[in-house]
């Protein structure tokens, strides 16, 4: 497990989300990356029932196919955010918690796709779902050799650039900013995928 950043790539007008995912594996594949597989990252939300608190509590409950025995959870109460790294049988009590909290369907989201190695970085070209309906392109990077962003950050940007070209910026991901000289940990790729999913949602309209 190294530095993750992710990155949403610019849909093209009259250009389809599978042709965009075979546009950028063309660019990978050209710097010499190997397909290894595919992989996937869903989240699904959950609201605290109403009259039961007088705040309302937000569960996201999310997995990595690269953490297949982990689930992960970040539970939003007003200012303050807790996240929550369990196995599998979160799932199970999520199931038994619907007195509590109910999921909220219709925004479930993913991410999936191919996913690429070359050299010491990891690359995956995600097609963004929510129910079942295409909202975009999200490309994640990850350096596996180190786990402290600060170190890395201006490698994983050049070669970002190399691949997507002016749409990276120079500055880290707003997430990663304030976590620079930390342990990079795998929960730190799923917050950062749920700011992405977060935005695809607000454009979409949903909460």
């Amino acid at each position: 497990m190294g530095v993750t950043v992710l990155q949403q790539f610019p849909m093209v007008e009259n250009r389809t989300g599978p042709q965009t995912i075979e546009f950028l594996t063309k660019r990978v594949v050209a710097l010499g990356a190997v397909q290894t597989g595919q992989f996937l990252v869903d989240c699904e939300t959950y609201m605290s029932v109403p009259n039961l608190a007088s705040t309302t509590k937000t569960v996201h409950v999310l997995h990595n196919s690269e953490q297949p025995a982990s689930v992960f959870s970040i539970l939003e109460t007003g200012t303050k955010t807790i996240p929550l790294v369990a196995d599998g049988l979160f799932d199970l009590l999520m199931l038994k918690m619907t007195s509590i909290y109910t999921s909220k369907k219709q925004t479930k989201i993913e991410s999936k796709g191919p996913r690429f190695e070359i050299g010491d970085f990891c690359v995956k070209l995600g097609s963004v779902t929510m129910s079942q309906n295409f909202k975009g392109v999200l490309v994640e990077v990850e350096y596996r050799p180190c786990v402290v962003a600060a170190s890395c950050w201006e490698l994983i940007r050049e070669f970002l650039q190399g691949i997507l070209g002016s749409v990276v910026q120079n500055t880290p991901p707003p997430y990663l900013q304030n976590r620079m000289n930390e342990l990079y940990q795998p929960i730190d790729t799923i917050h950062q995928y749920l700011e992405q999913f977060g935005a695809y949602r607000k454009a979409t309209g949903v909460r």
